[in-house]
């Protein structure tokens, strides 16, 4: 009996001293070890409306959002606990070995690569040039294994405002710097940055943005961005670690990556 209580107060004590670790680590500012300088330091105007999650009720998301526009939503969740999990060295320690796949980041993502993660994070999690094309660019986000990666996700704490008769999925991905998804659309959803910046691009199901399905958005916001008139210009906002994007369904969006990211997405359905 004796063994057993000791265990459980190692155990407490352990957690304890994470905990204090995570709270201070998120103060700080710390990167997670994923070295987010970046030479990326135009993340443009915000035109999306902000609210303090504390200002903002369930029902008032509901009726003025929920169906009607981009909310950038702040103190949502606590997820201090999660992003200390995120950290480069915990998910290569505890994941290194997993294969994760791969997508193209074009329009309609056509090619999917199986690799270790290890070999992902060390050798493919690379700065994106404007020439590349989307078709060769492969970008870590959703078709994750639950199995395998269930004791990161059941940590997350997602977004408790919830959509009437959906249910929601999620999608983890780490990207470098000046990757991204070119415009697409598809239902309502929630985006949230663990470490890093993530500018989003967003248009009204009306309003189809011109792009080419195989150009990255990168190369899209330095020669196509600058060259639109005012009124032909996006909703957009860089959103940060403690910030959480809603777009509603059939929105068009696109996103880019300002530093190496590492994001998750609560999809509703």
């Amino acid at each position: 009996m004796d063994q057993i209580v000791r265990a459980l107060l190692r155990l407490l004590l352990v957690q304890l001293l994470a905990s204090f670790h995570c709270t201070d680590s998120l103060l700080s500012g710390d990167d997670g070890g994923w070295g987010l300088v970046s030479s990326m330091e135009d993340e443009g105007e915000c035109n999306i409306e902000i609210r303090d999650a504390k200002s903002i009720t369930h029902r008032e998301f509901i009726k003025e959002y929920a169906y009607a526009k981009p909310v950038i939503l702040r103190g949502l969740t606590d997820n201090t606990k999660f992003r200390f999990l995120c950290s480069k060295s915990n998910l290569v320690r505890e994941y290194g070995e997993k294969t994760v796949r791969l997508s193209t980041a074009n329009t309609h993502s056509y090619r999917k690569v199986d690799v270790r993660f290890e070999e992902f994070v060390k050798f493919l999690l690379t700065p994106q040039s404007e020439e590349t094309l989307g078709s060769d660019t492969l970008y870590f986000f959703g078709d994750n294994n639950f199995t395998e990666w269930h004791s990161l996700f059941e940590v997350y704490k997602a977004p408790p405002f919830s959509l009437p008769l959906m249910h929601s999925a999620y999608s983890f991905g780490i990207a470098g710097p000046g990757t991204g998804v070119p415009f697409h659309w598809h239902g309502p959803g929630y985006s949230e940055v663990i470490y890093g910046r993530k500018r989003w691009f967003l248009y009204p199901p009306e309003e189809a943005p011109e792009f080419h399905p195989n150009h990255t958005h990168l190369s899209w916001v330095s020669l196509s961005y600058p060259n639109l008139e005012l009124h032909q210009r996006p909703l957009e906002c860089t959103i940060r670690p403690g910030e959480v994007l809603y777009f509603p369904d059939r929105w068009w969006h696109a996103t880019l990556n300002l530093d190496t990211s590492v994001f998750i997405s609560t999809f509703l359905g």
